[in-house]
């Protein structure tokens, strides 16, 4: 990988280059979904969606905790990892910590309102969500567990796609 493109850029030339790679990375993404929901259908979509994501959240918290230092485990460290998780920035996730529990909400979701603009409806993405935000949560600690509240394909309010609770027992 070459950095050199960055050494002379200003802090408002790599905000705007960030801003770019995070619209690039959904674009990307949203563009495999759709591509392999025509070629093998939605089901199937969402099963590789699922084996996709369950791998890269792991990985990507691994990432973070290690380029950022981040040495907390529990919920405060799971709240610091999440905080810098791509999607989370993608899709303007809430991340609210409490005593007792993180809550995160997504009220406005990039892939199910294109899709809804679209007229291709929500997909199922509940599971896939549960499987790569539990993986992500081992990742920073294992005692960590997940209760979704609603996401694809459970009714959601308009504003609100999905809302999961992190906690410790």
């Amino acid at each position: 990988m070459s950095l050199d493109i960055f050494k002379n850029m200003d802090e408002s030339s790599l905000r705007h280059y960030i801003e770019f790679l995070l619209w690039h990375y959904r674009v990307v993404d949203s563009f495999w979904f759709i591509s392999i929901e025509d070629r093998l259908g939605r089901r199937m979509a969402e099963e590789i969606n699922d084996k996709v994501w369950t791998r890269v959240g792991p990985m990507a918290a691994r990432d973070i905790r290690k380029r950022y230092n981040i040495q907390e485990n529990g919920l405060e460290g799971f709240t610091k990892t999440l905080k810098l998780f791509p999607w989370t920035s993608i899709g303007r996730h809430r991340i609210e910590q409490e005593d007792d529990e993180v809550i995160l909400t997504v009220p406005e979701c990039p892939p199910q309102v294109a899709r809804i603009k679209r007229g291709l409806g929500e997909y199922e993405c509940k599971e896939m969500h549960r499987n790569e935000l539990i993986h992500i949560a081992k990742e920073v600690d294992p005692r960590i567990r997940i209760k979704c509240e609603f996401a694809p394909p459970d009714p959601h309010p308009d504003k609100l796609f999905c809302k999961w609770r992190f906690y410790l027992p």
